[in-house]
């Protein structure tokens, strides 16, 4: 009731004001008094919004101008900190962020549930993200919100199907064999050890490019045997550890400051142009192929789809825009986050020997070239390995929106607020950026039990009553945020779990993996680097490769 008193007082002010206005022009007074009025009004829906919004409890800011946001874009204690906040302040908290605003992190599994059943409609991509998106791949899929959002995801649905990704399988595979050769060349060299120092990382990121150039773009950059390409440069310089800067952290809440020509911004649009270029030719070849009516090949692949997608007509497909677009997320999104998740999967088997001699026992008793529905059926060690470092090792860490209007979220048990009441919904005001932190929700101890920080594999056949009740509103892929969930659920996410399990599946049948310095790997720490997907790194190097000692497995 107060709140439609206060929007009809409102509007009774300003049709008054109007009104003066109409009477005569203004004099000086009137002026003063119309100023008065306004800012009257402001005020007073200031304060209504105040009355509405729960007082969550949160850290005191360390600084006005920061707040957290330097500790937590520059830190990989993220989810410590995230925990640690969710015991002492409950499961939906506030965090000071830049120039005294506040984000709302959401931690209770009814919230984040609530958030993304409302992803893209009630719930929006930040201000800030919107631009970054639109300068680094245009605005395609990852860009759109609402109705185009819903369009485009339409569009592009049937290029990752089970039986779209069924088709795929052998190209992983091939991607995989070829690093085996390259790999047993690197060992022959190596007489008197019989083992090579690799960097790991780099083959990942050759493995994930060539692979999504044939399977998704119907081009093979060739990286895995050696070739040179300008997106492959920019790829790892993208991905490469890097501190964010001052500017950077203030362009999260003045989007504006992006058009400035910061050393990332000039790396983000030569990327775009790059990349852009490179989708731009393969369509052109592809639709050439399809108007002389020659090979069928892009239509195996998505660039088919992109082109069939474009010729159903602007309101129900994609414009010419939006399939070179589309391209480039495809291309920018399956790099990426797999050879990131590829890298951290070798890095433990490497530390935990046990582990990956089980799991390489299960892959010699199987058939050498597994099907899709063997990988995704019949290896169940496989599927946990994978599964687990998939918990561990979240590639995206977070994701922010901003809310486009007032809401109400329902909680799973009540919160104390700052008052020192307890209420069973929190609501938030319109503008307010809302944080699911995916990664630090992997990890958790209220989510995984009080093993959460492990490594464990085990965990995927073992019943655990203590905590499955919370993560089961979780409707993710297995209860994880790796991810997300809802309208913008990841995409790829079959295409991710094809390859990752067929490279693994070839990998560990071949080679046995060690940490560089030895076998228990006591001397060199591997930890998530800085960035937008953090990288693998080790402490101490500003390098973004991860070595790892790789020999011949002899039976």
């Amino acid at each position: 009731m107060g709140l439609l008193q206060s929007k009809q007082c409102g509007r009774d002010i300003w049709l008054t004001f109007k009104d003066l206005c109409l009477v005569s022009p203004p004099p000086g007074s009137t002026i003063l008094v119309a100023v008065v009025i306004l800012a009257s009004l402001y005020l007073l829906q200031v304060y209504r919004r105040k009355q509405r919004t729960t007082p969550i409890r949160g850290p005191q800011s360390p600084g006005w101008v920061f707040g957290f946001a330097k500790i937590l874009l520059n830190s990989t204690a993220t989810t410590e900190l995230y925990e640690r906040w969710a015991r002492e302040y409950g499961p939906v908290y506030k965090v000071p962020d830049v120039f005294g605003q506040s984000r709302v992190i959401l931690w209770d599994p009814k919230a984040i549930s609530h958030f993304f059943a409302r992803d893209t409609w009630l719930y929006n991509q930040t201000p800030f993200n919107k631009i970054v998106v639109r300068i680094t791949i245009g605005r395609g899929v990852l860009w759109a919100d609402g109705e185009s959002h819903k369009r485009q995801r339409k569009a592009l649905n049937p290029a990752f199907t089970a039986a779209a990704i069924r088709s795929l399988t052998s190209v992983f595979h091939d991607a995989a064999h070829k690093t085996v050769i390259a790999w047993d060349a690197e060992i022959e060299l190596n007489q008197r050890t019989h083992c090579a120092v690799i960097d790991v990382q780099q083959w990942m990121n050759h493995i994930s490019l060539d692979s999504a150039g044939i399977a998704l773009l119907s081009h093979d950059f060739g990286a895995l045997d050696g070739n040179d390409s300008d997106v492959a440069h920019v790829l790892n310089a993208f991905g490469s550890p890097a501190k964010i800067s001052n500017l950077i952290i203030l362009a999260q809440n003045f989007p504006s400051i992006l058009k400035l020509p910061l050393p990332r911004t000039r790396l983000t649009q030569k990327l775009r142009l790059i990349v852009g270029k490179i989708c731009q030719e393969m369509l052109s070849r592809t639709r050439q192929e399809k108007d002389t009516g020659g090979a069928e090949q892009g239509d195996k692949s998505c660039l088919g789809l992109l082109l069939k997608a474009e010729g159903s007509g602007e309101s129900a497909g994609l414009t010419p825009q939006e399939v070179l677009d589309e391209a480039r997320v495809l291309l920018l999104a399956s790099f990426e986050t797999t050879s990131v998740s590829m890298t951290w999967a070798l890095v433990e088997l490497a530390q935990n020997s046990d582990i990956q001699k089980k799991l390489r026992d299960e892959c010699l008793e199987f058939e050498p070239t597994p099907s899709y529905d063997d990988l995704t059926n019949k290896l169940s060690y496989l599927d946990a390995v994978v599964n687990e470092v998939l918990r561990l090792h979240a590639p995206v860490k977070e994701i922010p929106r901003s809310a486009m209007q007032e809401d109400v979220i329902p909680l799973s048990e009540p919160l104390r607020t700052a008052d020192g009441n307890f209420t069973e919904s929190v609501c938030i005001p319109k503008g307010t950026v809302v944080v699911v932190p995916f990664a630090a929700l992997n990890c958790s101890v209220s989510m995984w039990g009080p093993d959460a920080k492990v490594f464990k594999p085990s965990r995927w056949f073992e019943g655990d009553e203590g905590t499955l009740g919370a993560r089961e509103t979780l409707h993710g892929y297995r209860h994880l945020m790796t991810f997300g969930d809802g309208a913008r659920m990841c995409l790829g996410r079959l295409f991710a779990l094809a390859e990752f399990k067929a490279v693994l599946f070839v990998l560990v049948r071949n080679f046995v993996f060690e940490m560089a310095d030895g076998p228990d790997g006591s001397g060199m720490q591997i930890v998530d680097g800085l960035g937008t997907i953090p990288r693998p790194k080790v402490v101490g190097s500003e390098a973004g490769s991860v070595p790892l000692q790789v020999r011949r497995y002899e039976v």
